[in-house]
């Protein structure tokens, strides 16, 4: 179905943005927070494939509503990153985008600094009431070189994939997300290409800009069928 024809249903989304020349890396290219590196593979009107380079994430799970799991999972990895639950001191990171939020059916060394917040935050749905959330830690470190975190929180080393994403502005609600998401299933099924990861919610923004200049995607991690 065409993105015109999912804005004329009244689902209340803002206009979808522009997605960036073919090719182009990302990382940090629109923010001035670090953001994952990546290259387009392949881009058409809001959509885009992308080959991610391997990251590293620290993700902590929480049981409840969405909202709640989310708010309780952005302050305990805020709190590791920020070294508020370790001896103060040390270097500072700062904050990368976007903070990501996954949702998925099934499951496909001691320093004293504060970690640079970085995006995405990923959540994800590991049963009818459990979210994992994670930070992406800055590319600088290295599973070595990363503060030890609490034994609530573990860190975890993302190899290399592909990713098809979709992208739109404005204050996303849990309907705008929906409706997003299968804008996304239609487009990889179009693609021929086979999802073998969690639905993913990214959001660039901090709540304090203004909803119409708000960056938001959904991603889908991707194999060619």
């Amino acid at each position: 179905m065409g993105i015109g024809k999912w804005m004329v249903a009244g689902i209340g989304l803002a206009a979808i943005g522009s997605v960036l020349a073919n090719g182009q890396n990302r990382s940090g290219s629109e923010r001035d927070g670090e953001e994952p590196a990546y290259d387009v593979v392949l881009s058409e009107d809001a959509f885009e494939l992308r080959k991610y380079a391997p990251m590293i994430v620290a993700e902590v799970t929480h049981t409840g509503s969405r909202r709640r799991a989310s708010g309780a999972s952005f302050r305990r990895l805020a709190a590791y990153i920020f070294a508020q639950d370790r001896p103060a001191g040390g270097e500072r990171i700062a904050m990368t985008a976007p903070v990501i939020q996954e949702r998925v059916d099934q499951e496909i060394v001691d320093q004293d600094q504060a970690i640079a917040m970085t995006a995405p935050v990923i959540q994800q749905e590991t049963s009818d009431d459990q979210w994992r959330m994670r930070f992406v830690m800055p590319a600088r470190f290295t599973m070595e070189t990363l503060p030890k975190p609490p034994s609530d929180i573990t860190l975890t080393q993302v190899p290399t994939r592909q990713v098809a994403t979709v992208r739109f502005s404005g204050v996303a609600r849990n309907n705008d997300w929906a409706v997003m998401e299968a804008m996304l299933i239609d487009w990889v099924a179009a693609q021929d290409l086979i999802a073998v990861g969690g639905i993913e919610y990214a959001s660039y923004d901090s709540p304090m800009v203004p909803g119409r200049f708000r960056r938001n995607e959904v991603l889908i991690e991707v194999t060619p069928e």
